[in-house]
């Protein structure tokens, strides 16, 4: 895969939420289990800090276009 072929998109299948966490471990590459991991235990040791930052996310990162519909 290329640089021009990365995209942070968040993808419409295999997410648990809004598939940001999926979205990232795609972008660079990362098992989608340790970014959850990692996320999880970011959002504890932060006073919930990371419960923010996903909704921000949500906003901020763009869904993956429909394959079958264009």
């Amino acid at each position: 895969m290329t640089t021009e072929d990365k995209k942070l998109e968040r993808p419409r299948v295999g997410r648990m939420l809004a598939g940001v966490c999926a979205a990232i471990a795609g972008y660079f590459g990362l098992d989608v289990t340790l970014v959850r991991v990692g996320y999880v235990l970011l959002t504890l040791f932060t006073a919930f800090s990371g419960v923010i930052a996903y909704f921000i996310l949500v906003i901020v990162i763009p869904q993956e276009k429909n394959r079958y519909f264009k």
